[in-house]
C-alpha cells in the first residue's frame, strides 16, 4: 500500500478529529472528555492514545498524547496501527508537525506479507491540514518501505538478479537508464574485485555490477550500495547464528535504491548514478580464499585476511568506477562490520565523512529530521593496522580494535580525496518492535541525507 494511499489534504465530513494533547492540556478538555480520560486512566504519555466516544458509543475524537515534549515521527504510530479503518484528520495541528508525523502513520501501517495467507489490510486514513508538504512525506514513507521490502525478501528471493530487477524497475518508473556487468564480463570490465567475492554463486546468483542513471542536469551525485544478498562468510565460514540475517546484507544497496527513488520521486536536479556491486558470498571450489591476493579496479592490490570481510571488497571496484566521473558527492551505504553495532548499537549509523561541510549539512538535517546519525572518526594512524607483507594493503585489520574505523579507512583508499564522501555503517534491521517499526528491515538516515544533499548541493526547493 502505498503512502499516498494513505495520506490526504482537504475535508471528509465523517473524518474523526486527532488532537494532540500533553499532560498539562488534559485540564482544558470539556467535562465529558476529561472525565472519560480520568476513568481511562489516560495520562498523555508520548504515543498514547483514546478513543473518546459520543452519545452513540461510535468514536468521536481520539486524543493522542505527547508527553509534553516535542512531536517525533513516531507520535501518531500506535494510534495508526490500533485504530480501525477508516478517515482521521488532525486538529489543530502545524503543518510542519503533520508532515513529520505522518511518516509514521504510513509506517505503522506498514505489513511485509508477500509469504502470509491473510494481511491486515485495512487502511487508515489520515487527512492533513493545509500548508502540510505531502509530496516529501509520501516519498519519505515510500522510500523506507521500500527499504523494508527489499531487506525483509529472503535470499532465495533477493539474489544479485533480483536486485538488478528492482533497480531496472526504478530506472523504467522514472525515466532512467539501467545497464548490468554480469559474471565474468567483470573481468574483462576490470571489476576483478567484485567478481572475486561473487563467482563462488550457483548459476544465476553470478556477481554483477548494476548501474542506474537518472537527470542530466545539476551536479552529480553518485550513490554506492553494497549488494550482498547473502553472506556466508565465505571460507571464513560463519557460524549458523551468524548467517540468520544474513539476508539483509544488502541493506545497503536497498539503502541506494530507496534513496535514488527519493531523488526521483521528489524530482531533484541533480545527475544521479546507482552503482550497486551485488553478490553471494558463497562457498564452493572456486571461492576466493583468505591468504588470496586480489587486484581491483584501482589497482591496488589487496591481501584477503578474511573472506568475510567481503562488503568493503566489492565496494572498492565500485567507488574506483564512481571516482573516474568526479561526482560532487559521493555517497556509500553498506551493512558493512558488527564492531559498528558493539560501539552505536542498532538504531546509530556510524558516519564517516572527508569532509567538514558535509558533515555540518548532515549533522543538522539528523537534527533537524529526527533521523540520527553519529559521525565517526576517520582516524589517519590506524591506517598502519591494514599493512600487509605481499600485497598494497589487506581487507582486515591486523588486530580486534576499531574494526568500523579501519573498514571506512580501508573504502576511503578507493576515494579520489578531492571527492566530497560520505560512508555509512548501516544496521538496516529493527531488531525488536517499537511504534511504527516492526522488527524486521528497517531505513536509517534517508530523510537526514536528503536534506543534507539539497543543502550540500545547494539545490533549490
Amino acid at each position: 500500500m502505498s503512502a499516498s494511499d494513505l495520506l490526504s489534504i482537504g475535508e471528509k465530513a465523517n473524518a474523526i478529529p486527532l488532537r494532540l494533547i500533553g499532560p498539562d492540556d488534559l485540564g482544558a478538555l470539556g467535562e465529558k472528555e476529561r472525565a472519560w480520560a480520568k476513568a481511562m486512566r489516560f495520562e498523555a504519555d508520548a504515543g498514547k492514545f483514546l478513543i473518546v466516544p459520543g452519545d452513540a458509543g461510535a468514536a468521536m475524537m481520539v486524543l493522542v498524547g505527547t508527553g509534553g515534549v516535542a512531536v517525533t515521527p513516531w507520535t501518531l504510530s500506535e494510534a495508526a496501527a490500533a485504530l480501525t479503518e477508516g478517515d482521521y484528520r488532525l486538529e489543530g495541528t502545524p503543518p510542519e508537525d503533520a508532515g513529520l508525523m505522518s511518516i509514521g502513520w504510513c509506517l505503522a501501517q506498514y505489513r511485509f506479507g508477500r509469504y502470509r495467507a491473510h494481511t491486515d489490510n485495512q487502511p487508515r486514513n489520515l487527512i492533513l491540514p493545509e500548508g502540510s508538504c505531502l509530496d516529501v512525506a509520501t516519498a519519505f514513507a515510500d522510500a523506507s518501505a521500500m527499504v523494508r521490502d527489499l531487506v525483509n525478501t529472503p535470499a532465495e528471493d533477493m539474489g544479485p538478479a533480483h536486485l538488478q530487477d528492482a533497480a531496472e524497475g526504478l530506472a523504467e518508473e522514472f525515466g532512467g537508464s539501467c545497464s548490468t556487468i554480469v559474471g565474468d564480463d567483470l573481468l574483462d570490465e576490470n571489476f576483478p574485485a567484485i567478481h572475486a567475492v561473487g563467482r563462488a554463486a550457483a548459476e544465476g546468483r553470478e556477481p554483477r555490477l548494476i548501474d542506474l542513471n537518472w537527470g542530466n542536469e545539476g551536479p552529480k551525485l553518485t550513490l554506492v550500495g553494497k549488494g550482498v544478498c547473502f553472506d556466508t562468510g565465505g571460507l571464513d565460514l560463519k557460524p549458523a547464528s551468524g548467517m540468520l540475517l544474513m539476508k539483509k546484507d544488502m541493506g545497503g544497496a536497498a539503502h541506494a535504491l530507496a534513496f535514488a527513488r527519493l531523488v526521483m520521486s521528489t524530482g531533484l536536479k541533480v545527475q544521479l548514478r546507482v552503482l550497486i556491486p551485488a553478490v553471494e558470498n558463497a562457498v564452493d571450489g572456486n571461492a576466493y580464499r583468505p591468504g588470496d591476493v586480489v587486484m581491483t579496479r584501482k589497482g591496488l592490490s589487496v591481501e584477503i585476511g578474511n573472506t568475510d570481510a567481503e562488503g568493503r571488497v566489492v565496494l572498492c571496484d565500485a567507488l574506483a568506477l564512481a571516482g573516474e566521473d568526479t561526482p560532487d558527492l559521493l555517497m556509500d551505504f553498506a551493512t558493512l562490520t558488527g564492531a559498528a553495532r558493539v560501539a552505536l548499537g542498532p538504531d546509530l549509523p556510524a558516519t564517516y565523512s572527508n569532509s567538514d561541510s558535509l558533515w555540518a549539512a548532515l549533522e543538522g538535517e539528523a537534527n533537524l529530521a529526527q533521523d540520527p546519525l553519529w559521525r565517526m572518526p576517520l582516524w589517519a594512524p590506524y591506517d598502519a593496522m591494514l599493512k600487509s607483507d605481499i600485497a598494497d594493503l589487506n581487507n582486515t585489520a591486523d588486530g580486534p580494535f576499531g574494526g568500523s574505523i579501519t573498514a571506512a579507512l580501508y573504502l576511503q583508499r578507493f576515494v579520489e580525496k578531492t571527492t566530497p564522501w560520505v560512508h555509512f555503517d548501516v544496521f538496516a534491521w529493527c531488531p525488536s518492535p517499537k511504534p511504527g517499526r516492526p522488527k524486521g528491515g528497517d531505513a536509517q538516515g534517508l530523510r537526514a541525507c536528503y536534506g543534507a544533499v539539497k543543502k550540500f548541493l545547494q539545490l533549490d526547493d
